[in-house]
């Protein structure tokens, strides 16, 4: 299928709560309709601008791992959207003309602070897009010791002039850290 350049997309959706591990997480998540993640430029993560109900966000759309799209709707948002989870809400997005830069996760920036200048150089060099795959990469994993390891390998890898993460899948079909969260029953 021939992927259409995506300009504005309009579609309608339901506000879920995460159940599974995440049972009694305060946020709400929503998942695309197929033909909505269909017009977007990428399976993997795109950034997007628009409005849900009204209300405008920026945010970044993560992959499901089965091809579409899930967005993790940040609490003011859907506050503004006056929508809370079991309500139908209506999204109009288009993706971002430049690559909103990620938050550092405070444990990162400490590493990174420490590291060599070179790491640091490399780090500023990169992009967004490079940068939010190295987040990713490190807070991806569950086990804080995983996590630790991760951190020192990427200030190797940068120091080294490594520009991206090694074996990164963006495209969640074949890493389950990328999976959209199982909604709670209702």
């Amino acid at each position: 299928m021939t992927r259409r350049p995506a300009s504005s997309i309009r579609f309608s959706t339901k506000l879920l709560r995460p159940g599974g591990e995440a049972k009694g997480a305060a946020w709400t998540f929503l998942k695309l309709p197929g033909e909505a993640s269909r017009r977007l430029p990428s399976r993997s993560m795109v950034s997007v601008e628009g409005t849900l109900n009204g209300a405008p966000f920026r945010a970044t759309l993560d992959p499901d791992g089965q091809g579409g799209h899930w967005l993790k709707v940040p609490r003011e948002v859907s506050k503004a959207a006056g929508a809370s989870a079991g309500d139908t809400v209506t999204l109009e997005i288009q993706p971002t003309k430049t690559e909103p830069e990620p938050e550092l996760p405070p444990d990162l920036k400490k590493a990174l602070t420490a590291a060599s200048a070179a790491a640091r150089e490399t780090w500023s060099a990169i992009t967004p897009t490079a940068r939010r795959d190295f987040i990713h990469w490190i807070v991806s994993p569950k086990k804080p010791e995983t996590r630790a390891k991760r951190i020192e390998t990427a200030c190797d890898m940068l120091a080294s002039g490594k520009r991206r993460p090694c074996c990164f899948d963006r495209s969640g079909m074949f890493d389950k850290s990328l999976r959209c969260p199982v909604a709670e029953e209702e």
